[in-house]
């Protein structure tokens, strides 16, 4: 596929004859950036499936209120960031009520999908960050897996720079604790 700016992007999207080839496009550029940041935040593969989904889904229905203030790719981040945030509240109320809890859920998981490969000590990292708070979480999967800088992560997350350099030096420090006990 060819590259394709934003720009013509929204013009393909926001005109009813191209806005089915607009979306497919916006799902071919961002598609597995998209599930890769979703994935990191829920872990299991079929609800960062679903929350994919959801996420185009929402941008497809809201194109005509993005207004360009930041890139398409901020955009459909700051949707799935805030979908992964929304569903891990859900399902931490759900599993309020229950015996079994969610971030176990999510550790056993890491344990046993043969969906997440690596060796030993990735699998550890992986757990030690599901202890992180869902906020830290996203702030150092944002930075560190995603090498994203803190202006774009300010403009996904609507969170001034300062504090993401607060939240990402805390998630370091907790799981460098972390990882020292275990």
């Amino acid at each position: 596929m060819t590259v394709i700016s934003d720009k013509q992007l929204l013009t393909r999207l926001q005109n009813p004859g191209t806005r089915e080839m607009g979306f497919r496009q916006l799902i071919e550029l961002y598609q597995k950036k998209v599930y890769a940041v979703i994935r990191k935040m829920v872990i299991i593969h079929e609800d960062a499936d679903d929350l994919t989904q959801i996420t185009f889904i929402k941008a497809f229905k809201n194109i005509h209120k993005f207004q360009g203030n930041a890139s398409l790719f901020t955009w459909l981040y700051r949707i799935a960031t805030n979908e992964s945030l929304n569903f891990l509240a859900k399902k931490k109320k759900r599993f309020f009520f229950n015996i079994e809890d969610h971030e176990a859920v999510m550790k056993n998981y890491v344990d046993s999908s043969p969906l997440i490969a690596g060796e030993e000590i990735e699998r550890k990292l992986q757990k030690a960050i599901l202890s992180l708070p869902d906020k830290q979480r996203l702030v150092f999967n944002l930075k560190y897996f995603e090498d994203l800088s803190y202006d774009e992560i300010s403009k996904i997350t609507d969170t001034s720079i300062g504090s993401l350099k607060a939240s990402y030096h805390h998630a370091v420090k907790k799981l460098e604790n972390e990882l020292r006990s275990e």
